[in-house]
């Protein structure tokens, strides 16, 4: 089949061009190892699978090449292709969720492709994502908590697991009046952070929790709570008894302006996880997810739905 299957980004050439590879199918492949059979007995985490998608997230839809393996999703080119063929593509994926907006090329973008990217000697289309390597910002320093005088009242969040209802979240989110962007925009709860002084966790001294300042990647929910009973054993940050944040711990820390990193978190937090599993499970099914860059709860009815972590304890 000629070079359709490669391209030549830069200096370099792609391996092959995965053509069945989808946004859809990637968390099974690389995140919960479901997915297909063929794919999962193969990558290592050293492979990468190399695919077309298209990024809807900002005003304008663009066609880009990502490439994936175990863990990892990088962006490697921006292809300049037709706009109304890009934009078609996306109308006919009908309505889609606030959390999808990374959509599978179609047919007649393939073919465009291959014609005129792949199989042609001029490679002006392709346009290089350079990375650039920053630092995330964490904001001023905290006061020290072995320097702390804090004399304030101690609200004890529950800590147990919970199945919780659909009509059930509002309620809960106002009692507490943590503020939620779709549940309760009105909703503030004030925090009393300061610095353990490990530079891996603070303290809230308002809820008395020690968190995380980053947390786990994302996983399915099986994966996540191998990965805290390993946390656990190796004793994180001098510590054996982290846990999964329930609803409540969860939305104790969410901040109701979005920071300049564009999480609803203090800059103290990592925004490399900006939405987390808690310790609730949905009647009649699925699980509970608190997501800080929307600013809000939400629930996936997925079998193995996969998200990232910031896990608590009690201080």
């Amino acid at each position: 089949m000629g070079m359709f299957q490669k391209l030549k980004i830069g200096g370099t050439v792609t391996p092959a061009i995965d053509w069945e590879m989808t946004p859809d199918m990637t968390f099974g492949t690389f995140e919960s190892w479901g997915g297909r059979e063929r794919v999962r007995s193969r990558i290592s985490n050293s492979e990468r699978i190399y695919y077309f998608f298209i990024d809807n997230w900002e005003e304008e839809p663009k066609l880009c090449l990502m490439e994936r393996g175990v863990k990892h999703a990088r962006v490697l080119a921006e292809i300049r292709a037709p706009e109304q063929m890009i934009k078609a593509c996306v109308k006919a994926q009908g309505t889609s969720s606030l959390f999808e907006k990374s959509y599978a090329i179609d047919a007649d973008i393939k073919e465009w492709l291959i014609e005129n990217v792949l199989e042609a000697e001029d490679s002006s289309a392709v346009i290089p994502v350079h990375e650039e390597k920053q630092v995330e910002e964490m904001g001023d320093p905290l006061p020290l908590l072995a320097e702390s005088d804090f004399q304030g009242e101690v609200i004890a969040l529950p800590p147990e697991h919970a199945f919780i209802n659909d009509d059930e979240i509002v309620p809960l989110i106002k009692k507490w009046n943590f503020f939620d962007g779709a549940h309760n925009p009105e909703g503030s709860f004030e925090n009393v952070l300061v610095d353990s002084g490990d530079g891996l966790t603070v303290v809230d001294q308002r809820t008395g929790l020690m968190w995380q300042r980053a947390g786990l990647d994302i996983t399915s929910v099986r994966s996540m709570q191998r990965k805290i009973e390993k946390l656990n054993k190796d004793g994180f940050a001098g510590h054996h008894d982290w846990h999964m944040p329930t609803m409540e711990e969860a939305m104790s820390i969410m901040e109701t302006e979005a920071n300049s990193k564009g999480t609803h978190l203090h800059l103290c937090f990592s925004k490399e996880q900006p939405f987390i599993f808690v310790a609730a499970q949905r009647k009649p099914g699925g699980y509970w997810f608190v997501d800080y860059k929307h600013g809000r709860a939400f629930w996936s009815s997925g079998t193995i739905p996969g998200g990232f972590a910031r896990l608590c304890r009690k201080a």
